[in-house]
């Protein structure tokens, strides 16, 4: 097995202007990176600027034709894991991560996803669809997550006391551990069975 550490993708998934996710986004990539057996990089949803989907079939079915879905599904093409900043709109996902999900599919197949929420109830709702989506693309949705919910959320929010990440870090630091210990197993599991599978094909 190669011991090349899995290259993470710390997706940002909300592009509104005013979004809050930059915050719990930097404070996941510095935990990531401490952790130690990633090589973790930040992926702007933003920065992608993204069309509206309207290929004739998923990339499962045949290559896409818009280039910017192009650079996305190579951009994406390039991790072996992700972990995914989760804002809650409706009980659900981001229309701008849905679209982001649906713009590639052969590229998702068979590696881990785990996730970072906030809001009110920590992008609980949010998150266990996403966990749905992920099974569909042939992810693997990790059992463990970081919800930034009610005090907490309000402790670090601007609507809220806008205080820094560490203010609620004891709160959030042990389940950071925890998924982080899980996506480092699933990212060198999915990692070695894919090798495996091109050194056999």
């Amino acid at each position: 097995m190669s011991q090349t550490k899995p290259r993470i993708a710390i997706i940002i998934g909300s592009t509104r202007p005013t979004r809050f996710a930059d915050k719990p986004a930097a404070w996941m990539l510095e935990k990531a990176k401490a952790h130690g057996a990633f090589d973790v990089e930040l992926v702007d949803l933003r920065e992608m600027d993204l069309p509206f989907f309207d290929e004739k079939a998923s990339n499962l079915w045949m290559a896409s034709d818009n280039p910017k879905a192009l650079q996305w599904q190579e951009k994406i093409a390039e991790f072996d894991g992700y972990i995914f900043v989760v804002a809650e709109y409706n009980h659900s996902i981001t229309g701008s991560l849905k679209n982001a999900l649906d713009q590639a599919y052969v590229e998702w197949n068979r590696k881990p996803m785990a996730y970072i929420g906030y809001g009110g109830v920590g992008a609980a709702r949010a998150i266990e669809h996403l966990r749905g989506i992920g099974i569909e693309l042939q992810m693997v949705p990790l059992r463990n997550a970081v919800h930034i919910a009610a005090g907490s959320f309000m402790a670090v929010h601007p609507l809220g006391e806008n205080g820094p990440m560490e203010t609620i870090e004891n709160a959030i630091a042990p389940a950071a551990q925890a998924m982080l210990d899980e996506l480092e197993w699933w990212a060198k599991a999915t990692m070695a069975a894919r090798n495996g599978q091109t050194e056999t094909s």
